[in-house]
């Protein structure tokens, strides 16, 4: 059996990564991030209001901070450009270490909301060395394929799950030449992938968590997937589910049938 945790090259980059990455967004507890570490995740992605993450991870990187790739960014602010610098110092500073793994400009919806000057400062970040690789996360599907396709950056972050499996069509195929590392989220769709939509039978079967998770690392081009629990228990079910190894032929045709039926109650969400 195929263990989903188990960890991966993260595309080009040459980093060694857990398949299942923390978030902290729910604010799951120190202890949470500990018991992470623990069951062998790596991969971290947070902020600098992530309190109980760098709580968690100081300690843990001063008994080896090659151990771990720590993944943050600066956000898009679309009413005006973020100081990409001062927030890498921010970052720097908060987490104690004189590097990050992974530095990304977040939430970009629109071509033109990652300007040249963007890229060319998180270049400058790279050749400093105080970033080892560098990214977007992006909703813009289309775009993300063509950066794929261009090699211009070493990471790409975007959504992927049951219900929205556009990706399988805009950013997949164009992976191949450059080998970006692809980091994935909102496996649960925010949790409706485990609530029964409007047109599904009544007594029909309802995926848990753990399906909605090995759905997304069943598919070989996502490197890692991010977790958000909201507590250890719900972390320790999530990683006891990707031990269970991918999903088969049967159960990937329900989680697609299901995130069909996910994705027609609110067709105005992308």
């Amino acid at each position: 059996m195929i263990d989903l945790l188990n960890q991966t090259s993260l595309g080009a980059t040459g980093m060694k990564v857990s398949r299942m990455g923390l978030s902290a967004s729910y604010w799951p507890g120190t202890k949470t991030v500990h018991a992470a570490i623990d069951e062998g995740i790596n991969f971290f992605f947070g902020f600098g209001i992530d309190a109980q993450l760098v709580k968690g991870l100081r300690p843990a990187f001063k008994g080896g901070r090659e151990k771990f790739v720590l993944a943050t960014g600066a956000y898009n602010l679309i009413i005006g450009y973020p100081n990409l610098r001062r927030t890498l110092e921010k970052r720097l500073r908060q987490f104690a270490t004189d590097y990050i793994d992974i530095f990304m400009f977040l939430g970009v919806m629109k071509e033109k909301e990652f300007p040249p000057r963007v890229l060319e400062e998180l270049i400058r970040f790279r050749e400093e060395g105080k970033v080892k690789s560098i990214g977007i996360s992006c909703h813009n599907r289309a775009f993300l394929g063509k950066l794929a396709a261009e090699g211009t950056l070493d990471i790409l972050m975007l959504r992927y799950n049951a219900a929205h499996r556009g990706a399988e069509r805009d950013v997949f195929p164009y992976l191949e030449t450059y080998n970006p590392g692809v980091i994935s989220y909102t496996a649960t769709r925010w949790t409706e992938m485990m609530r029964r939509p409007r047109s599904w039978p009544k007594d029909g079967l309802i995926p848990d968590a753990g399906m909605a998770y090995r759905f997304v690392l069943s598919n070989p081009h996502v490197h890692v997937c991010l977790t958000a629990p909201r507590n250890e228990k719900q972390l320790k079910e999530n990683v006891a589910a990707l031990r269970r190894g991918p999903l088969n032929e049967e159960e990937m045709h329900f989680m697609r049938q299901f995130g069909d039926a996910v994705y027609s109650n609110r067709k105005w969400f992308m």
